[in-house]
């Protein structure tokens, strides 16, 4: 296998990448599972409806069963009334779905690969910019491409990078220990800092 690297930001040296981590093939069903697991993750589940025998009132008859000319109503609360229960509406559940941890560190691996293979990946040294500042940040990712959206995963510390980064354009700023798959699926480039990748190759981020 070929030595792999990626372009490093404000620099002109390239930044090795381990096969291991960064020369993985393509697992388009594991990859696809993982994302909808941490999707379906991220949903609340909080939305509630009220059932006939929630809502409040309508304990009596509307009026008599025979007689009116009327269909027969039992309360005023039936689903078929303005104001009554919902039938089959949401109620509060958990969407979480297991995934193994190998699985998930794979699938992370995985995504990190095609940005490796595509050229959508580069590093950044965390010291590379003087201040914290959005425009600095702008102008190194201007010099090398600009599709969007743009993932920075930056490692526990390195504040000043991450405030440099967030605020730019369609720009997702995740630590290293919180990125998912479906961060690295869904940006169009991809930027690590060196701590964050020493730590992707040494195994530690889940």
């Amino acid at each position: 296998m070929a030595a792999l690297s990626a372009p490093t930001l404000g620099a002109t040296t390239k930044a090795k990448l381990s096969g291991d981590v960064f020369g993985l093939e393509r697992n388009d069903s594991l990859l696809h599972e993982v994302v909808k697991s941490e999707l379906a993750t991220r949903r609340q589940g909080t939305s509630d409806t009220k059932t006939r025998g929630r809502v409040a009132g309508g304990a009596a008859k509307p009026w008599r069963q025979k007689g009116t000319g009327r269909a027969r109503q039992g309360t005023i609360r039936a689903p078929q009334w303005t104001g009554g229960g919902v039938v089959f509406g949401p109620h509060p559940r958990d969407y979480t779905g297991k995934i193994n941890r190998k699985a998930h560190l794979k699938a992370i691996r995985i995504a990190l690969s095609a940005h490796a293979a595509d050229g959508t990946l580069a590093a950044i040294d965390g010291s590379a910019l003087s201040e914290p500042r959005t425009k600095l940040a702008a102008e190194l990712v201007s010099s090398w491409r600009s599709e969007r959206p743009l993932v920075l995963v930056v490692a526990p510390g390195e504040d000043d990078l991450a405030r440099a980064f967030r605020n730019l354009e369609r720009t997702h700023v995740v630590e290293v220990g919180h990125v998912e798959a479906a961060d690295l699926v869904w940006a169009r480039s991809l930027i690590v800092s060196k701590l964050a990748l020493a730590i992707f190759e040494g195994g530690e981020a889940s």
